[in-house]
């Protein structure tokens, strides 16, 4: 059995006033330095928690806001695509247009030309046939009826010239 003596009955005592102030001096101080640490604890996740919340809608907002602007871009690369094509169809549509232009201008002018050539040609066949009528004959005749006269026999070659 156990002995009770007198250390014994002091040693519980001082026991039990070494737990009363250590519950008193070091107990409670601890537990509410636990319990305040468990608190902060607490509070650091919850804002953690609404932290990630709010990265995540601000993430998706981004996200938002990124494929509104890769669809603006392609809209904008599609109009000035558009853009380009009709450029490009009207500069094509006027280069045919002048082009057609010159060329009508071209085949006027060089009808122009043939006609003043042929003008030219006959004017210069008519003096050298009167000349030359007028060195085998020996004598000139009027300049008018000669001119008259071979501006017919001109016209005349010409019908047959178009007849055969």
């Amino acid at each position: 059995m156990v002995d009770l003596n007198a250390t014994l009955i002091a040693q519980i005592i001082n026991f039990i006033i070494l737990v009363v102030i250590l519950t008193w001096v070091a107990y409670k101080p601890l537990m509410k330095a636990l319990a305040d640490r468990q608190a902060r604890i607490a509070d650091s996740l919850e804002t953690a928690e609404r932290e990630k919340t709010a990265a995540e809608e601000l993430k998706k907002e981004y996200q938002e806001q990124l494929a509104q602007a890769r669809t603006q871009a392609q809209a904008i690369v599609e109009k000035a695509t558009k853009l380009a094509e009709q450029t490009k169809d009207e500069i094509l549509q006027e280069a045919r247009a002048e082009h057609a232009r010159l060329l009508k201008e071209a085949q006027q002018e060089i009808s122009r030309e043939r006609e003043r050539a042929l003008t030219q040609l006959r004017a210069e066949v008519v003096s050298l046939s009167i000349a030359a009528a007028g060195k085998v004959i020996g004598h000139n005749i009027d300049d008018s009826v000669n001119a008259a006269l071979v501006t017919d026999f001109i016209n005349k070659l010409d019908e047959q010239k178009l007849v055969i």
